[in-house]
């Protein structure tokens, strides 16, 4: 749930107002005046003279806030501080029970209302969830933002709303549990956005990935009650400006229990419900995509299942055939991600790609090399595309830590009896996940994405929130889009 964002061509008499002052201002120019009195003018100057960055004044019937640009090095630093001001912003929006905003660019900083807006709109998302008493289920008080004349266009702010409703529904599906999104349910809420915002899905069933052969999707299933599925998203708008599709691929683990390698409950299993935000994050790439209605062709795939010990459960020391026609020794089967990610990989290369990124909740190691501040990429893409993720990492703040794939590092996944381990050494263990997809990612430029850090968050973290941050969506929509510039 996120308030609507709009466009106004101005503030009406008496509405709540927040002006975007330039840096190191201490006097209130003329516009950001308005209604106030000597004295409110007077209270507001001073705080600013006193380096207060967010003013805010209480008319009772009404409030002004002011906002003070950030001095930092870099644009996309600026950008970020304003996000994070929208946050601070909307805990005083919230206490006073704004229900609309209006916000004014005084600042020489073009995009600065539209990040400021972006991070209000991230904090003031709301997982709907499954309470039941009365104040819990009322809906967010804040309903609208609006940008205010010059401060962005109609046609920016509709685009920062689609984005921002991809991002709002990776979030939804990382936060419901699996008794409410198993394999089935995940394919169809992909399905139901596609058919809101103009994507098409086919939705693999378990007959159809069996003819297809996708031994680790079919190995990971085992041990479930409930079958699998292999999602199929596409965007191709008829003025796509690219040749060959951008194939987005994304783990769909609707939960991971480790399967026969159980995972400990405490800080692991429990918080197995986020195991399919790749998944999550291509889903609500496309749905950016086609609701901006970005001339880009782009197809997502998302395998999909839950990751069980009953029944047939496959086990340590199984062999499978994948998709590709290469074997795996499975050594563990709570590494078990990069199974599915191998099959869609490898099924990628039907539609000759421009380029593949794939996005996984893959490694423990992944959060113990950079934490939850960003994620871990590698693949066999050349530097200029690894440069223009990095600068999308920057613009969006999903920054990316860049890991090689040496030769050696195929040392880490040998089997005696198999061409692969599922499982390599117990160091740089999402170096050599990634060695593990890279034998699948055949044939086209690939790039891998660890998001096991920044996916779920177990506490609030700014306008990440808790839970569910759609991490991924952001990151990919401003790489994809600035492909039509390049």
């Amino acid at each position: 749930m996120l308030p609507i964002l709009a466009h106004a061509a101005a503030a009406p008499s008496g509405a709540t107002q927040v002006f975007l002052l330039p840096p190191g201002t201490t006097a209130l120019p003329e516009a950001a005046v308005g209604d106030l009195s000597a004295a409110a003018r007077t209270y507001a100057e001073t705080a600013l003279a006193h380096d207060q960055t967010l003013v805010p004044l209480n008319h009772f019937s009404h409030q002004h806030y002011y906002v003070v640009l950030a001095d930092k090095p870099t644009a996309d630093q600026v950008l970020e501080a304003l996000r994070r001001s929208g946050h601070q912003l909307h805990g005083l929006l919230k206490a006073a029970r704004v229900t609309e905003v209006f916000i004014q660019n005084l600042a020489d900083e073009p995009a600065g209302a539209l990040a400021l807006a972006e991070g209000l709109a991230l904090t003031a998302y709301q997982f709907e969830g499954y309470k039941t008493d009365e104040k819990s289920r009322q809906a967010p008080a804040l309903t609208t933002v609006n940008l205010v004349g010059d401060a962005a266009t109609e046609t920016q702010v509709a685009a920062l709303q689609g984005l921002l409703q991809g991002v709002a529904l990776a979030r939804d599906l990382v936060n419901a549990p699996v008794n409410k999104l198993n394999a089935e349910q995940f394919a169809e809420r992909m399905a139901a956005a596609g058919d809101e915002a103009g994507y098409t899905t086919d939705i693999l069933d378990l007959a159809r990935i069996e003819a297809l052969r996708m031994g680790g999707l079919l190995a990971v299933n085992l041990g479930s009650p409930e079958p699998p599925t292999f999602s199929i998203l596409e965007w191709k708008p008829a003025n796509a400006q690219n040749a060959k599709p951008y194939v987005l691929v994304g783990k769909g683990v609707v939960f991971d229990t480790g399967g026969l390698s159980l995972k400990p409950t405490p800080n692991s299993m429990d918080l197995m419900k986020c195991d399919m935000a790749g998944g999550a994050a291509v889903a609500g790439t496309l749905y950016a995509l086609a609701k901006n209605q970005v001339p880009l062709h782009v197809i997502g795939l998302v395998p999909a299942t839950d990751n069980r010990p009953g029944g047939l459960a496959f086990v340590p020391g199984d062999v499978i055939t994948m998709h590709s026609g290469l074997t795996v020794e499975v050594k563990n089967t709570d590494a078990e991600g990069r199974l599915l990610l191998a099959d869609a990989l490898s099924f990628a290369k039907k539609y000759d790609p421009e380029l593949v990124i794939d996005l996984a909740t893959l490694t423990g190691a992944a959060v113990r090399a950079i934490g939850t501040e960003g994620s871990a990429v590698l693949g066999t893409a050349g530097a200029p595309t690894v440069q223009l993720l990095h600068a999308a990492g920057h613009r969006t703040h999903e920054r990316l830590v860049e890991f090689p794939l040496w030769d050696e590092y195929a040392d880490h996944i040998k089997s005696d009896i198999a061409d692969l381990s599922n499982l390599g050494k117990g160091e740089a263990g999402h170096i050599s996940a990634a060695k593990f997809l890279e034998r699948f990612a055949e044939g086209y430029p690939w790039l891998h994405l660890d998001i096991a850090g920044p996916a779920f968050l177990t506490a609030p973290d700014n306008y990440r929130g808790k839970g569910g941050t759609g991490v991924g969506v952001r990151l990919l929509y401003e790489f994809l889009t600035k492909q039509l510039t390049n």
